[in-house]
């Protein structure tokens, strides 16, 4: 169950079969762990249906409970304020 957490925490929300292929276990016992977790409240589920080439693909979306990511690096923009009026009557 570790190792789904770890997962989670460094890719952010992900679909079972998308931490099935990264954590090398079958989509069944990823979805057993995943509901373990929910009931720990490690996790937040959501049934979730994704189209690709126009099938409906069925899955369970997931993320940490709770995680916030850190903030990316780099320049972070300013709100820009509207400008201040120079004239006395408003």
């Amino acid at each position: 169950m570790q190792a789904i957490l770890d997962y989670l925490k460094n890719s952010g929300e992900r679909l079972d079969s998308e931490i099935a292929a990264a954590t090398g276990l079958s989509v069944a016992n990823v979805r057993q762990r995943l509901t373990a977790l929910q009931a720990r409240g490690s996790v937040m589920l959501c049934h979730s249906i994704r189209y690709h080439d126009g099938k409906a693909v069925e899955g369970m979306l997931c993320r940490v409970s709770g995680y916030i990511p850190p903030a990316a690096p780099g320049r972070k923009s300013k709100a820009q304020m509207p400008p201040k009026s120079n004239s006395l009557i408003d």
